[in-house]
């Protein structure tokens, strides 16, 4: 995603995960799976810079951005539900 322009909805850090935690993860993802039941939004699951699995949501803007709008530390039925 190094050539993508990552946006971010204030509700991204509600779980208080920064932005270059956010990056990280994005960057070196395990695993992105479209959404089913949330038409254009995509779940991501990476490594914050820690090595710790992050979940997060994202929706497409356009074919150069993406918005973030959930980040927080990845809860098993997340990672069971989106793959890993």
């Amino acid at each position: 995603m190094d050539d993508i322009i990552v946006e971010f909805h204030e509700a991204a850090f509600r779980h208080n995960i920064s932005k270059e935690d956010i990056i990280h993860a994005l960057n070196h993802r395990i695993h992105a799976a479209l959404i089913e039941e949330l038409p254009d939004k995509w779940a991501v699951i990476g490594p914050n810079r820690a090595g710790n699995p992050l979940e997060l949501i994202y929706v497409e803007v356009d074919d150069n951005s993406i918005c973030v709008y959930h980040a927080m530390t990845a809860r098993d039925s997340f990672i069971e539900k989106y793959g890993l």
